[in-house]
């Protein structure tokens, strides 16, 4: 699993649980560790326990599940739209670390 530099504190830290994909990346199965790594250059940082895999739509997304991204909602659904822009299907992938 990848993630942007810029989430590598805030997971590290517990501050941010989950993560929200769309399809292409929906098949974690619940129950494994995988390895994380940055998306920029692949730099490897944790490891990070599956809990779920929930599917959610793009308006469904609430202050509860920005909190567990540590940020507001405006600056959870501003990310998303910057990822994916025309995607409205995604999944909440829940973690911990290993």
């Amino acid at each position: 699993m990848t993630f942007f530099e810029r989430f590598e504190a805030d997971i590290l830290s517990g501050k941010k649980t989950i993560t929200i994909r769309d399809e292409s990346e929906k098949d974690y199965q619940v129950g494994t560790t995988v390895q994380v790594s940055t998306y920029e250059d692949g730099r490897w940082f944790c490891e990070l326990n599956i809990l779920s895999v929930t599917p959610i739509l793009f308006d469904e997304l609430s202050a509860f599940h920005a909190e567990q991204e540590n940020m507001t909602l405006s600056e959870l659904k501003a990310v998303i739209r910057e990822i994916y822009p025309d995607t409205d299907e995604l999944y909440v992938i829940s973690y911990q670390l290993a």
